[in-house]
């Protein structure tokens, strides 16, 4: 048999490809790829390429559009059917759920192989009853269904039905980051952050399931013991109002850094002593998983994915949910020791080396696409 005829044909489909979770793993799965056997490109059925996508058409990937219309959309369905047909593909792999409904139709129209991973869930979840005949009809004919963490699969089974025993756990991985000191003392300059400082960061998009709110009311309430302590906030979104209001209100505009998005978060992850992630719900987030790469001891809320990452006293530290107070005393105790942040840090880095590298998760990708190009040859 040829290489050619060798090669699988993998169509990824999503949303879009800005810059976010979904759109890391989808990048570091094709520029990851051996490519004498995949072959990967992908479909935004929003309409929109977005800044990761351009980066992938930039280095010689297939990036195309689509444009999902209001309701079900049986236009798109067909039109991503014609994509299929046309280049051949063996393998749709659908991320999130809307992507995965409108690729499964075009996937069953053609023969070939549907894999759909969730990337997380909303916050607060809900029942879909209407879905619940659908799902499973679709999970019966879908090659393979994907959690990023084994509480993004619970919610798979309890709220869209699909059979648990039919949900597999891959955890997001991302390339190790590393920042030259040089580069850490020019960006602490640039944000007026002295030598002596304590500093916490956060990063993320500004959206209200990250729940800034809490990491801002702790952040008070700490400051007044540490008078050197500065939170940096690196990300933009819709609550960016509403986050600024607050700082002004606590009076703490002084010590907060609010930097906006970056290209390069790890510059801003480099600087602090302990990584903070209040998000009311969360699958495997991607900015907690740089952060321990770089060995920053993370503090985290105690929801979805952050436990089967996090282990409370051994790499880091959890918190329950939208709990400011508790947030606050963990903080206060950290800070109190310095050497214990240190151990954490240190461990922190080691999980990240041992479970959640890019090169394990695109290992489990790669695996589960020879089954399924194995499975209809």
């Amino acid at each position: 048999m040829s290489q050619e005829k060798r090669r699988v044909n993998i169509l990824h489909v999503t949303f879009n490809m800005g810059v976010g979770g979904t759109e890391q793993v989808i990048t570091q799965l094709i520029q990851g790829a051996n490519d004498e056997r995949f072959r990967q490109e992908v479909v935004c059925i929003d309409g929109e390429i977005g800044t990761m996508g351009q980066i992938l058409m930039d280095r010689g990937f297939s990036v195309s559009i689509l444009q999902r219309r209001p309701g079900i959309d049986l236009a798109l369905a067909w039109a991503l059917r014609r994509l299929v047909r046309e280049r051949d593909i063996q393998i749709v792999h659908c991320h999130q759920y809307t992507p995965y409904f409108y690729g499964w139709m075009a996937g069953r129209l053609t023969g070939a192989r549907i894999i759909f991973t969730e990337h997380g869930r909303f916050h607060p979840d809900r029942y879909r009853t209407k879905a619940k005949w659908l799902n499973r009809l679709m999970a019966a004919s879908t090659e393979a269904t994907v959690a990023i963490s084994h509480a993004t699969a619970d919610a798979l089974a309890k709220y869209e039905y699909i059979p648990r025993r039919c949900i597999q756990v891959i955890y997001n991985g991302i390339a190790g980051k590393s920042v030259a000191v040089s580069e850490t003392r020019a960006l602490a300059t640039q944000l007026g952050i002295s030598e002596n400082a304590r500093v916490l960061c956060m990063v993320s998009r500004l959206d209200s399931i990250k729940n800034h709110n809490m990491a801002l009311k702790a952040f008070r309430s700490v400051q007044d013991r540490f008078d050197n302590l500065i939170l940096l906030i690196v990300g933009d979104g819709p609550e960016r109002t509403g986050i600024e209001n607050q700082i002004r209100d606590l009076g703490i505009a002084n010590k907060v850094r609010l930097v906006g998005y970056s290209g390069a978060p790890e510059q801003y992850m480099a600087l602090a002593d302990l990584y903070l992630l209040t998000s009311y719900s969360e699958g495997t987030s991607m900015t907690l998983l740089e952060a321990m790469s770089l060995g920053v001891a993370p503090v985290v809320t105690d929801v979805g994915g952050n436990p089967e990452i996090v282990v409370d006293g051994a790499n880091g530290c959890l918190v329950p949910n939208d709990d400011a107070n508790m947030l606050a005393e963990t903080l206060t105790w950290l800070l109190d020791r310095p050497n214990e942040i240190a151990r954490l840090g240190q461990a922190a880095r080691q999980a990240f080396e041992d479970q959640f590298s890019v090169a394990t998760m695109v290992s489990h990708y790669h695996h589960l696409y020879t089954r399924c190009a194995d499975a209809s040859s």
